[in-house]
């Protein structure tokens, strides 16, 4: 987890996509929508090629304000392991810096993961950010 958020946090997105299996789910989600069952996500991929694209989109195609995130995480709690899955659960807090200095708490939740093992390493085959956070500041483009 921590060389996750750290690849967030040092602008490293390029290397974002390696922790995720080929076919995956990334999902950031308010916990209202979560509770509720319902599917709507402020941000969305289902495969490595999209969580690319998402990338792509950021360094060359959106225009937001330029800022750096700061990640907190707790221990992970392991959840539960079956045919081959581990199921955790982190707790997460995300600082975000503009340049004007001001820095703010940004998102607030918990990430909910479900991981496999491939060629000896474990990887996201699903990733659900259920943020706690009513109102997000600013366009999310970063992945949290």
């Amino acid at each position: 987890m921590n060389d996750y958020v750290a690849c967030i946090d040092d602008d490293d997105l390029e290397r974002w996509p390696d922790f995720f299996t080929e076919k995956c789910n990334y999902k950031v989600i308010p916990r209202e929508n979560a509770d509720a069952g319902l599917p709507v996500a402020v941000m969305f991929c289902d495969s490595k090629g999209m969580l690319r694209d998402r990338i792509v989109a950021l360094r060359n195609a959106n225009i937001y304000a330029a800022h750096f995130y700061r990640h907190l995480v707790s221990n992970t709690r392991i959840v539960s392991e079956s045919d081959g899955e581990i199921k955790a659960v982190t707790n997460y807090a995300v600082f975000q810096t503009l340049l004007d200095g001001e820095t703010k708490v940004y998102n607030v939740g918990k990430y909910e993961d479900t991981l496999v093992r491939e060629n000896g390493k474990l990887l996201f085959k699903e990733k659900l950010c259920i943020f706690d956070t009513y109102r997000i500041q600013t366009l999310m483009v970063t992945p949290i």
